[in-house]
């Protein structure tokens, strides 16, 4: 690990009202794809995130005894069934026979039935039951997928079996700690994961909340990096408006407009694949926990559905939090809508011209860039044309899902 000096000591090249001639010769001077060097830079919103970790699928909830639950991961059909004991497996979602969706069979027992022929799964994937074969003559199985469940959530790791012991499930301590409460959350957004990973670590976007939070001031305290992770810790001042009541039920005092009086630090770090966000007060009070992963789901990985923990820490009287708790579910509602919003119309930016054109000139987003890059998968190439079914690869939330119309 090592320290890289706070952000205001890193140098942007910017020149304020600039001529038109001037903002031209401003541009980078190399293609979409290449650095200053001219060595080669894959297009980060074309890298396909890497299979060797844990993700979840599913929420606790949704995989009921008895049921199975069709879900996907990068384009990969995965059945996720708990049987009659509350075990949960994971199977590749395809019958050896025909190729139908297994979710669409039945759980019988420990094991998984297909709902066309009867062919029937234990949850290694084997097939132990063929209804018009002895037992002598059973065909070869589907692939089985390590599976968890932990805190709600259904855990699967779709890479090398063989890793998954090797690969720690993410710290979710928070979630079961009795001095916090936590809210579950997530959707569908569609846009490429790293629009997701940079929105949240780049907290200079207040300008979009400024509706919902007034106009806030971040300032950058420095940037950390390590194998595998970065991070980066912020203070915030109120330069105009209310503070909105979701802000302080989370840190149960009034913020007053103007100046730097916020001494609490916030620090977002991508530990790959994972995200956190955790704020501490002066007294280093852990007073919010949010934990978040966002899931590929179509192979041209455009769609990736959000996992969130935020855990907020309970105030010294009881009870308050629980009747705080729908307003603060109205606010952060807000705040996800509007993040959402922008990250999509980012997506259809960059399809729309073929490459990623951006400009960056935070310090820690392009690190942050650099280890998307360096631990995605490495021969993995996604995007506009590199599925093998006819996906949509984008929409735009503000209208409606076009995967619900006939």
């Amino acid at each position: 690990m090592h320290a890289v000096p706070p952000l205001e000591q890193d140098t942007v090249d910017v020149t304020v009202d600039a001529s038109p001639a001037q903002a031209a010769s401003q541009k980078p001077a190399h293609a979409p794809g290449q650095a200053a060097n001219d060595a080669p830079v894959r297009d980060l919103r074309r890298v396909g995130i890497h299979p060797d970790h844990w993700y979840p699928l599913a929420w606790s909830h949704e995989v009921k005894r008895g049921k199975t639950h069709g879900v996907t991961f990068a384009g990969d059909p995965i059945v996720l069934a708990r049987t009659e004991s509350g075990k949960v497996f994971a199977l590749e979602d395809r019958c050896a026979h025909r190729q139908v969706p297994l979710h669409q069979g039945v759980v019988d027992g420990e094991s998984i039935r297909c709902g066309y022929h009867g062919w029937t799964y234990d949850c290694s994937g084997k097939c132990i039951d063929v209804p018009y074969l002895g037992r002598e003559r059973l065909p070869n199985g589907v692939r089985s997928y390590p599976c968890r469940e932990i805190e709600g959530l259904i855990f699967v790791f779709p890479g090398d079996a063989a890793l998954a012991e090797q690969r720690p499930l993410p710290d979710l301590a928070s979630v079961s700690d009795p001095k916090y409460k936590t809210r579950r959350f997530g959707r569908a957004v569609n846009c490429h994961y790293s629009f997701m990973h940079e929105n949240l670590m780049d907290m200079n976007h207040q300008f979009l909340h400024r509706k919902q939070m007034g106009q806030m001031r971040a300032r950058s305290l420095g940037r950390r990096r390590g194998e595998g992770w970065v991070e980066v810790d912020y203070t915030f001042a109120r330069m105009a408006g209310q503070q909105p009541i979701g802000e302080a039920i989370v840190f149960g005092q009034s913020r007053k407009t103007g100046g730097d009086n916020d001494k609490d630090v916030m620090t977002i770090r991508t530990e790959y694949p994972y995200q956190t966000l955790q704020i501490r007060t002066s007294e280093q009070t852990l007073v919010m926990n949010l934990w978040i992963i966002y899931v590929p789901l179509d192979r041209e990985q455009r769609t990736n559905r959000t996992f969130g923990l935020l855990s907020i820490r309970k105030p010294g009287i009881p009870g308050v939090l629980n009747l705080a708790w729908p307003l603060l579910v109205w606010f952060t509602e807000r705040i996800f809508k509007e993040d959402r919003e922008i990250v999509e119309a980012e997506q259809r930016a960059h399809d729309s011209q073929g490459a990623d054109w951006n400009h960056e000139v935070f310090p820690v987003i392009n690190d942050l860039r650099a280890l998307l890059r360096e631990n995605g998968a490495p021969d993995q190439v996604v995007g506009a044309g590199t599925g093998d079914t006819a996906v949509i690869r984008f929409w735009d939330s503000r209208h409606g899902s076009p995967l619900a119309k006939s």
